[in-house]
């Protein structure tokens, strides 16, 4: 008999799950689980990842996260209740049976970000009751609101989750988890079994899985103390009780419940329920909104009348290979629906320049773009350069355009904000990053953890090569480095610790960040379309990161900050000072055959 996990960890669980997602999923395949669940503490980061990932391993992806839980009301309050208050943070598990039960997934843990925050992203009851449609509700770990109940050994107020939880979202959608994990707490979850009898409810195996391998556990430990910046030695840390979070077989899970396999076959009618669709390639395009002088025409009607008049205004004469190569490019960009796409982006650079805010002449494939050279996209002339459409858009290759477009890097955040004024603040955000262990940080963080001297970890980083700015992995560097080797072969154990938890741990998330230059402007709240996260500073991001977020058909714009810019405004801003004939300079319009400028160049003073 099979068995899906139904509560697992990845490491966007940061700093507590220590699962990479490809080796999850590979590791359920290679037990011919028919599913699995990603439930990542708070987030669902890496949702989509996973998602695809399941995909492409044939296994059903289940969508879900493991929330936290607060009182009627009580999500917005900057106050940690005691057990059995309701300010008290519990977890619960939420998984998505279908497609509506995404979305609302992804406004939960939107919302819990945004408005919930405090110490955690927190969702409270009456959220959870306004968006339950198309989840499937799971009690959780001892963190749980019915299972911490037992284990305090306060019936009345388990009673009273129960019946909340039945009232929000019904008694097929509702399951107490039953976990064994040989450890004292465990009585608990036994109590759950009586419980769920009595209100006429399912229970359900899980293994809150952190780790893939069982011989992780100790790679799991450095990790949870990396989060506390704790020793192992430390006495006084958080630590789990047993090496039994991992990834079980489901022949080791059905033994481990032999008393009551129906715990287990619970997981497989819950996998069979849960079914969300997700389509991509689905491009989501704003609605640019056409200025009612121009009549009642579509986006790409109004693209054409904007290239027409600036090829008017680029070209003294537009010869039949201008019109030819202007004709041809706005049939592609009609046939493949991408004329907002041009118009969004002309207009926010418009609104730069009115702005007085240096834009950049163009880069990348767009240049071979006479549309772009037209509405001002770009200031490259393509006729002139030989520059060629199809490397910038093809129609026997449908993807979105990409245009990276550079301002000056003081003022790109108004450019921003005129973005998100014009679309709407809910519907314009930034893309999230994650900052992972890479090896020679992974060395020096386990080593730490490990109380291997800072000098000595600093030398064995130092011993790991670099290729084209990305270090050589930690395996690969103790195979092949021949000090490495030496260390492990030493008598010293403490340097086959590190090699090996370094390995586990190398390319775990353990903190976010923001894309340097992409913005997402959707056609609606973007939290309606993926989830989005609100970090220290106040930033809505996604959730998903730069490719995952495309992947779902969002519109990423490329607002780049460039220092070179900022440099030719401040030197333009001084030589209109020098003198009269000088107020009207602008690089723009500097000769290109300058004979001075290239002896300059010749005397290799450049």
């Amino acid at each position: 008999m099979s068995f899906v996990h139904l509560h697992n960890h990845s490491h966007y669980s940061l700093l507590d799950g220590a699962q990479h997602i490809k080796a999850m999923v590979k590791k359920a395949k290679s037990l011919n689980m028919p599913a699995l669940a990603l439930t990542d503490h708070g987030n669902m980061f890496g949702a989509m990842e996973f998602y695809q990932t399941c995909q492409a391993e044939g296994i059903k992806p289940i969508l879900g996260m493991e929330a936290y839980i607060v009182g009627k009301g009580k999500h917005t309050d900057r106050i940690r209740g005691k057990r059995g208050e309701d300010n008290s943070v519990y977890h619960l598990v939420l998984l998505c049976k279908n497609d509506e039960g995404y979305r609302n997934l992804c406004k939960l843990s939107s919302i819990s970000f945004k408005d919930g925050f405090y110490y955690n992203p927190r969702i409270d009851k009456s959220l959870l009751d306004k968006y339950s449609n198309g989840l499937i509700a799971l009690t959780a770990c001892l963190g749980g609101e019915v299972t911490n109940a037992n284990l305090r050994g306060d019936e009345e107020y388990a009673r009273r989750s129960i019946e909340e939880y039945i009232n929000i979202f019904g008694k097929d959608d509702f399951y107490l988890e039953v976990q064994r994990h040989g450890i004292e707490q465990d009585i608990a979850y036994e109590k759950n079994i009586s419980l769920a009898a009595e209100y006429g409810l399912k229970t359900v195996a899980t293994n809150d899985v952190h780790y893939t391998e069982k011989a992780h556990w100790e790679s799991h430990d450095i990790l949870i103390c990396m989060q506390g910046g704790k020793s192992r030695t430390d006495e006084n840390r958080m630590r789990y009780e047993a090496a039994e979070f991992y990834m079980r077989s489901p022949e080791e899970m059905r033994q481990l419940f032999n008393d009551s396999q129906q715990l287990c076959d619970m997981t497989l009618e819950i996998a069979e329920k849960c079914n969300v669709d997700i389509k991509f390639g689905d491009y989501k395009l704003p609605v640019f909104p056409i200025p009612a002088s121009e009549g009642e025409i579509d986006a790409d009607e109004y693209l054409r009348r904007k290239a027409e008049r600036g090829l008017r205004s680029r070209y003294k004469e537009i010869t039949p290979e201008i019109q030819q190569r202007l004709e041809y490019e706005l049939s592609v960009i009609k046939q493949m629906g991408f004329s907002a796409y041009f118009l969004i982006t002309m207009d926010f650079i418009e609104a730069a320049r009115e702005r007085d805010i240096p834009v950049g002449l163009g880069r990348g494939s767009a240049a071979g773009s006479i549309v772009a050279y037209a509405t001002g996209i770009t200031s490259v002339d393509p006729i002139r350069y030989e520059l060629l459409f199809e490397r910038f858009l093809n129609p026997e290759r449908i993807s979105m355009p990409d245009v990276d477009i550079d301002f000056c890097m003081r003022r790109r955040d108004e450019v921003i904000d005129y973005v998100r004024k014009k679309y709407g603040e809910d519907n314009v955000c930034q893309i999230i990053t994650y900052g992972t262990l890479a090896s020679k940080n992974a060395i020096k963080d386990v080593a730490r953890v490990l109380d291997i001297p800072f000098d000595k970890a600093n030398q064995i980083t130092k011993l790991i090569p670099v290729f084209q700015g990305k270090p050589m992995s930690v395996e690969q560097a103790f195979k092949e480095i021949p000090e490495l080797i030496e260390l492990l072969e030493s008598n010293d154990p403490v340097y086959k610790d590190l090699a090996k938890h370094a390995t586990v741990l190398e390319g775990v998330a353990k903190s976010t960040g923001i894309h340097a230059a992409g913005v997402i402007i959707a056609p609606d709240d973007v939290s309606n379309i993926v989830p989005v996260y609100k970090n220290n500073d106040g930033v809505i991001t996604t959730q998903y990161s730069m490719s995952y977020a495309e992947s779902v058909g969002l519109l990423k714009m490329d607002f780049l900050g460039l220092r070179t810019l900022t440099v030719i405004y401040d030197a333009e801003q001084m030589i209109r000072k020098l003198g009269p004939e000088y107020t009207d300079f602008s690089i723009e319009t500097i000769p290109m055959d300058d004979q001075k400028t290239y002896d300059l160049y010749g005397n290799g003073q450049t």
